[in-house]
């Protein structure tokens, strides 16, 4: 086990996924910039360590409707409520990437913005250009900062939460590692928040039926769309496309380096590749369960 952890050292292309929970105080639902300034720092001194680096973020409902003075969507219509958020997103989505943008000049790095939907897999030409715009800015050194397309996303091709999101993205550019950074320290034999006999788990190495049955669709945050179900279902996703996940606690965000220097925080998910997993096939049957 140990060594395996050991080897998350040499890992040089890493997606790395933040929830909205993670990025807004939870009393008021506005940003957290000095979150957002030490999740910026961590990743730009991974990139000065010669690593490629990839953030998947949420966040750009939460800004925009923050900046439109809009506490709780609440509308007569799903249409009406689909349309409030969309526009929330187009406000938001170009708030978060300015603070973004002006963190990472701090530190000396370039960030670049790509807004995915299904489509963006499922499509074929669609996928071929994504893979080579992700591999184009990473050879650049640039920090590809990636969110679903909110804007435009509709239930037939929104994917609907950044969990699957950054594990899809993982598998398209062929990343190493995964690392879901989440409001719980890992994954547990139920939910720790309500059962306190809920045993840690440090390591998966199969996702087995049984493990995938403990993501019940819950979520602490009221903020985020993705319970553990979706980090499961995210795993799923990684490790079949040969590359470890780690899902690991928010609450500091200095755990990105001590999980790259093979510190034991959060649960690792060994990587298992499987030859017959078709990352295409698998995202166009999203929703459709």
């Amino acid at each position: 086990m140990d060594s395996l952890r050991e080897q998350i050292k040499d890992k040089k292309r890493i997606v790395v996924k933040i929830g909205s929970s993670s990025l807004t105080h939870s009393e008021t639902g506005d940003m957290d910039y000095i979150r957002m300034e030490k999740l910026v720092r961590e990743l730009s001194n991974i990139r000065n360590q010669g690593k490629q680096v990839i953030l998947v973020t949420s966040g750009a409902i939460a800004a925009g409707k923050n900046a439109v003075n809009l506490k709780d969507i609440r509308l007569d219509s799903q249409a009406e409520s689909l349309a409030v958020k969309q526009a929330c997103a187009a406000v938001g989505q170009a708030r978060l990437m300015m603070t973004y943008q002006k963190l990472f000049a701090e530190y000396n790095q370039v960030a670049a913005q790509i807004l995915m939907t299904k489509n963006t897999i499922v499509d074929n030409l669609n996928r071929y250009n994504a893979h080579n715009t992700f591999s184009e800015l990473l050879k650049m050194g640039v920090i590809p900062i990636v969110n679903e397309n909110d804007t435009v996303a509709t239930y037939e091709i929104e994917i609907g939460d950044n969990d699957t999101l950054s594990a899809i993205v993982a598998a398209l550019v062929e990343a190493d590692l995964l690392i879901l950074l989440s409001d719980i320290d890992g994954l547990y034999t139920d939910d720790p928040r309500t059962n306190p006999d809920a045993q840690f788990i440090a390591q998966v190495d199969e996702l087995t039926d049984e493990l995938m049955g403990m993501g019940k669709a819950t979520t602490g945050s009221s903020v985020g769309t993705g319970g553990m179900n979706t980090k499961l279902v995210a795993a799923k996703i990684a490790t079949k496309s040969n590359t470890d996940m780690v899902i690991a606690n928010s609450r500091d965000i200095g755990v990105l380096h001590r999980i790259l220097a093979g510190e034991k925080e959060g649960t690792l998910f060994v990587a298992r590749q499987d030859e017959n997993f078709d990352l295409q096939q698998f995202v166009s049957g999203l929703h459709m369960k």
